[in-house]
């Protein structure tokens, strides 16, 4: 079969559809159009049904109840009404809160916005690999901490953090715990009881379900409390207002679903995808730093830095192929990567960084593709690079002045 172009390797981004998921959700674009909250009568019947069993797929992959789980518009929201909703609940008790310095956007300027209004932050330093430490978190609570909040894998470099052990010092201090999990969902085993987690963000299209549709799981024992951030009618047991959307949600319910039944062999499939092109990469090309932790990564994440080629030059050449060089909600900034710089590399290698999200509709000839494209282009560009050659010939380039410029 003939190859695509540009082939789609940026699923840290956003997934296709998964047309077993559309084939769920047509009925509720068309002749099942009812209101889930419209009950004295059976399209409201049905769609309320619907909503219910796509909060069991749901619950379902993450080890929950399905009454511990709310319905939102995204992650974005899910993070903030988690936040602000836990500031606000338990302000009497406490207004600290820890997060880390790699965290989604989302987290960080919630907790920016929570600073500004009163809150204590705490923003935790990462190590090389992009990791905290459960004892950095144990270290950082005091009696004033509520809220610990920290991502289950990076978007931009994929690193998986140790959530299992953060949580265990949590639940022994009595604080709660959010986690972002939204680019580990569905691809790595995760389950909230055996992490210990207190609430948790979700998202449907980074596991091949629609855009505009997330979820949050709140705890009920021991029962956790938010203050609701919409206000309006009291749906989602008065902690999300606001008509739901219903087809999104049935989207959402079979990606679970079908993520749940099939992560096993996907991640095992994505992981050895990853691993070819990250070794023919490497085996093509010198000068190559890997970012991200080695191994307690995502299966399908890889974040190279190429030195000696410039970023937004690189980025131009490579148009066959649908890459980022970071985060979809900071692609458009000039601004070498936040999270790469708090891991300690330099402006510079962030500069040159390109994140391959590998998925479950990418193909051995894709990757095949993609690494002999990235080779050659790259090879042409530090063609045309004095320090490379100087690089080659051995000449310590962090001696000259000029280096860096």
């Amino acid at each position: 079969m003939a190859l695509k172009f540009p082939i789609y390797l940026d699923n840290n981004a956003t997934t296709p559809l998964d047309p077993r998921v559309l084939e769920a959700m047509m009925p509720y674009l068309t002749t099942e159009f009812g209101n889930a909250a419209s009950r004295s009568h059976a399209y409201g019947w049905k769609a309320e049904e619907a909503v219910e069993y796509a909060r069991e797929q749901v619950a379902q992959l993450i080890g929950a109840s399905d009454k511990e789980i709310v319905w939102t518009s995204g992650a974005t929201e899910s993070i903030n009404l988690a936040l602000k909703g836990v500031a606000e609940f338990y302000k009497d008790k406490g207004n600290h809160i820890i997060t880390c310095r790699t965290e989604h956007k989302a987290t960080l300027d919630t907790c920016k916005r929570l600073e500004r209004q009163g809150c204590s932050i705490t923003w935790l330093d990462v190590d090389k690999f992009g990791r905290v430490s459960a004892q950095q978190v144990r270290e950082a609570i005091t009696d004033k901490t509520i809220l610990v909040s920290i991502m289950l894998a990076n978007n931009e470099i994929g690193t998986v953090q140790p959530i299992a052990e953060i949580g265990a010092v949590c639940r022994d201090k009595g604080v709660l715990l959010h986690c972002d999990a939204v680019q580990g969902l569905g691809k790595i085993p995760f389950d909230v009881e055996a992490m210990k987690v207190d609430l948790v963000s979700m998202s449907g299209h980074k596991i091949y379900g629609p855009k505009g549709v997330g979820a949050l799981y709140v705890r009920r024992k021991p029962r956790v409390r938010i203050a609701p951030s919409i206000d309006g009618g009291g749906h989602e047991r008065g902690m999300r207002s606001g008509t739901l959307n219903v087809p999104a949600i049935v989207g959402m319910g079979k990606a679970c679903e079908l993520a749940r039944t099939e992560m096993e062999l996907e991640a095992a499939r994505t992981l050895k995808l990853r691993q070819r092109l990250q070794t023919y990469l490497f085996d093509h090309l010198d000068h190559l730093e890997l970012n991200g932790h080695p191994v307690n990564r995502l299966p399908g994440n890889l974040n190279i830095s190429f030195s000696y080629v410039e970023g937004e030059a690189l980025m131009m050449a490579i148009k066959n192929a649908a890459v980022s060089s970071g985060s979809a909600c900071t692609s458009a900034s000039l601004e070498p990567s936040y999270v790469l710089r708090a891991c300690g590399v330099t402006e510079d290698l962030a500069h040159t960084s390109i994140r391959f999200g590998i998925g479950r509709f990418n193909t051995d000839e894709e990757i095949e593709y993609v690494g002999q494209y990235v080779v050659g282009q790259v090879s042409k560009l530090r063609e045309m690079s004095p320090l490379y050659e100087m690089a080659k010939e051995g000449i310590d380039l962090s001696k000259i002045e000029w280096a860096a410029h």
